[in-house]
Order: C-alpha cells, then sequence, then structure tokens
C-alpha cells in the first residue's frame, strides 16, 4: 500500500472555493475578497449570507429583494411548533432539537426539495436561513415555559431573533453586537462541518439533508461548543471568588489535560481576527450595562498566556473566547451558544454546497487498508 496516509484529511485539498480565505499567520480572513474587519463593521448579516450565495454584495434592490425573501419565510407551521414542545418536553439538547426541527422543515415544504436543482438549493437555503431562528428562539421559550412568539416583519434578522428570544426589542448596541457576531461566524473555509454539508450535497441530496448534516457535525464538541465551555469556565471562576489567572494556574496543575477553551484554532497561529472584534463588542456591552466582569476576566486570561509567551506560540484566543461573554451579555442561555452558531454557519454550508454543485463530482475519498488478505473462510462448526 503506497497511498499517503493524510489523517483527518489534514492540508489535502479537496475542492477548489471562491467563498472565503483564511491566512493562518497574518490572522486575516476573507468573504469573496472582503477583509471580515470591513463586512463586520459596514454589513449585515443578510448582505453577507448574499455575498456568500451569489458572489457580490447586493444592490439596494437586491438586498431588498432578499430581505423580503427571508421575512416571508420566517413563520413555521403548527406542526414544526407542535415539535418543539415535544421537543422541550423531552428535556432534549438545544442542538439536537435544532437538528430534528431543520430536518422537519422539509415537511412543511410545498415544493419537492430535489438535489442538485440550484435554483430551488437556493430556495430552500432561504427558508432553511429564515427558520432557523424561529424554530430556535421557540425551543428556548417553551422550555422555560413561555409560549413561542410569532416573527415581526419590521425587524432585521438579528433583532428579530432577539425579539423572539426574550419578548423585548433589542436596543441599537445589541442588535448591532449580534448581526456582527452573526457575520463573524458565517463561513470560515472547510471545516468540518461546512466540509459535512458538502458532502451530503455532492450526492445530490436536498439542501435540508446537507444542513442537517452540517448541524450533526457542529454539535461534536471538538468543533463547535467551545464558547459554551468559554463561559461556564467564566462562570465557575466568578462562583469561586478567585482570581482568574490563580484559577487558570490551579486547574492546569491539577485538571489532567484540561485546557483554558477558546485558546489555541487549528489554523490560525495567531489571534483570530474575529476574537479581535468580539473583544471590543463583549467591553462594550459589560460598559454600558456598568458591568464588565466578564470581559475582565477573559482579558485577564488572555493577559496571562500573553505573559507565558504563549500566545506568540501560537495559543491565542479565537472566535469563542469572546463571543461567549457577548451571548451572556445579551441575555442568552449558555447551551444556547451553538445553535446560535449554527443559525450563523448555514450561510456558509449552503453557499459552499451550492458552489461545489456547479461542478458537482461525488466526494469518494479512499482508506489505507490495514487488514489482513488471503484468509481461509472457516465453516460455522469450525469457529
Amino acid at each position: 500500500m503506497s497511498e499517503e496516509l493524510k489523517k483527518g484529511l489534514e492540508g489535502v485539498v479537496v475542492a477548489e472555493s471562491s467563498l472565503s480565505y483564511i491566512d493562518g499567520d497574518a490572522g486575516r480572513l476573507i468573504y469573496r475578497g472582503y477583509d471580515i474587519e470591513d463586512l463586520a463593521e459596514g454589513a449585515t448579516f443578510e448582505e453577507v449570507v448574499y455575498l456568500l450565495w451569489h458572489g457580490e454584495l447586493p444592490t439596494e434592490s437586491e438586498l431588498s429583494e432578499f430581505n423580503e425573501s427571508l421575512v416571508a419565510a420566517r413563520s413555521v407551521d403548527d406542526a414544526v411548533l407542535d415539535t418543539v414542545r415535544a421537543l422541550a418536553e423531552a428535556d432534549e439538547e438545544p442542538m439536537a432539537a435544532l437538528r430534528t426541527l431543520t430536518s422537519y422543515l422539509s415537511a412543511e415544504d410545498d415544493a419537492d426539495p430535489e438535489g442538485g436543482d440550484l435554483e430551488a438549493a437556493r430556495r430552500i437555503g432561504r427558508k432553511v436561513t429564515a427558520k432557523m431562528p424561529t424554530v430556535l428562539a421557540a425551543f428556548d421559550r417553551v422550555r422555560r415555559g413561555e409560549e413561542p412568539l410569532e416573527p415581526r416583519d419590521d425587524l432585521s434578522h438579528a433583532a428579530n431573533f432577539l425579539y423572539m428570544l426574550t419578548g423585548a426589542e433589542p436596543d441599537p448596541v445589541a442588535e448591532e453586537t449580534f448581526d456582527m457576531a452573526l457575520t463573524l461566524h458565517a463561513d470560515h473555509g472547510l471545516n468540518a462541518s461546512t466540509f459535512t454539508a458538502m458532502v451530503i450535497g455532492s450526492t445530490l441530496a436536498d439542501l435540508y439533508s446537507s444542513v442537517t448534516g452540517g448541524i450533526g457535525a457542529l454539535s461534536g464538541p471538538l468543533h463547535g461548543g467551545a464558547n459554551q465551555d468559554v463561559m461556564e469556565m467564566l462562570l465557575e471562576i466568578d462562583d469561586s471568588g478567585e482570581d482568574p489567572v490563580e484559577f487558570v494556574e490551579r486547574a492546569r496543575e491539577e485538571r489532567e489535560n484540561w485546557r483554558v477553551p477558546g485558546m489555541g484554532h487549528r489554523v490560525y497561529n495567531v489571534k483570530d481576527p474575529r476574537a479581535k472584534i468580539l473583544e471590543t463588542k463583549s467591553k462594550e456591552l459589560g460598559e454600558a450595562s456598568g458591568d464588565t466582569k466578564w470581559y475582565d476576566m477573559a482579558d485577564a486570561i488572555e493577559g496571562y498566556f500573553a505573559e507565558k509567551g504563549l500566545v506568540e506560540k501560537g495559543i491565542a484566543p479565537n472566535v469563542d473566547f469572546y463571543s461567549g461573554t457577548v451571548y451572556y451579555q445579551l441575555g442568552i442561555a449558555v447551551d444556547m451558544f451553538t445553535p446560535i452558531f449554527a443559525m450563523s454557519r448555514v450561510g456558509g454550508w449552503i453557499g459552499h454546497t451550492l458552489e461545489y454543485q456547479e461542478d458537482n463530482r461525488l466526494i469518494r475519498p479512499r482508506a489505507h487498508y490495514t487488514g489482513e488478505t488471503d484468509r481461509e473462510f472457516p465453516a460455522l462448526g469450525d469457529r
């Protein structure tokens, strides 16, 4: 067997893409040629999704039409809400609930969700992107003993989700911050969940299947969930009353194989550019509320890593290190952080699936066989 083994497909190029580019040494992230900082500051999440799917930023008329199509698709049938209630009563985990609900959305689709039809895929993409916030907010409200709220047609994608979640229209700072967070998570190359969605799409399965598969991949603790882990760590520090740096030092000594969540990245060798943006927003939210403790704790831990020379070695904050503090200050439950990640990353999942299907070839890698050959088959009585 002469094939070179690349465990985890490390460094293997499987496709060409113009959606996003990551420079891990320079700490740079680009969507369709635009720096993430410019998009986060200047574009809405809706504009970014359009950019990922169509290759160009929308004109005013194109954006208006795109927004109208998303708004029109926000509501879900009573049957979907019945499933929401059943999952909440069963005390299902939010990511598992989102996976089930996204798959169920195909049942309320009047059109046949054919795979391989790019126009049908874009239509489904708009529906899934619009409805994921609705079912997520409904699930969280029902499990808290509250009734789901109907989506509003006068709010942005970000503001509407926060409204459906909390029952209150968010202030401009909260809306802008959450919209920015959605943009920062929308795409990130061929990560595990994006590749999963693309593999499913390469079979010409319908887009509901691709997105459901992406959610399944993101639910794994080695991919999604670090922002939840970061916030749980900070809550533990807050409950203990311990100094954050002392907590980290003690935990690293006492807990076997323990690592500070949100530190280090598979691709970035420097601080994640998305972390820089969310660090600023975390501080701003704290200052607006009069309590910066969550930002202060995270900042102290980052300072400790810098002081120890670990940041120079590539163990620097990634996007999850500060995103959890942002979501928590927006009043979002900790176990909803990863589903919100999915609510954003659906833009990239769909974008890569659409792009790959333009020149589709079934993705079919090989395994390096390590088993025996030429074994003699024994009769049942001789085994």
